[in-house]
């Protein structure tokens, strides 16, 4: 975005599958991000939680509901900007092990 706009460097677009996705996903790059002391400029949009914007200055994230992100497409209207995108890591599965514990007779 450095090169086609003044409004900032980056966009950063995600999609939630509900309203409470979309707060959660907000929610916790907020939080991360104040954990790392960065500041957060303006909030919009976390009534309704169709499209959440967080603007950090230089950083723009937007977290739509996937049909309200398909409507407005951003990915197309900026199409010319260089774009990369990240598929969502699967959480690692947990090795739970069953422990059996002797009991002693009284």
């Amino acid at each position: 975005m450095k090169k086609m706009s003044s409004v900032c460097d980056w966009f950063v677009i995600a999609s939630g599958t509900s309203t409470t996705h979309t707060r959660a996903i907000a929610d916790n790059i907020v939080k991360k991000l104040k954990e790392k002391r960065e500041k957060l400029w303006h909030k919009e949009g976390e009534r309704e939680a169709s499209w959440i914007l967080l603007d950090y200055g230089d950083v723009v994230a937007h977290i739509f509901l996937e049909e309200t992100r398909a409507f407005y497409d951003l990915e197309r209207l900026w199409g010319d900007a260089p774009q990369e995108r990240f598929k969502e890591r699967k959480p690692k599965k947990r090795i739970t092990r069953k422990v059996r514990v002797k009991r002693s007779k009284k």
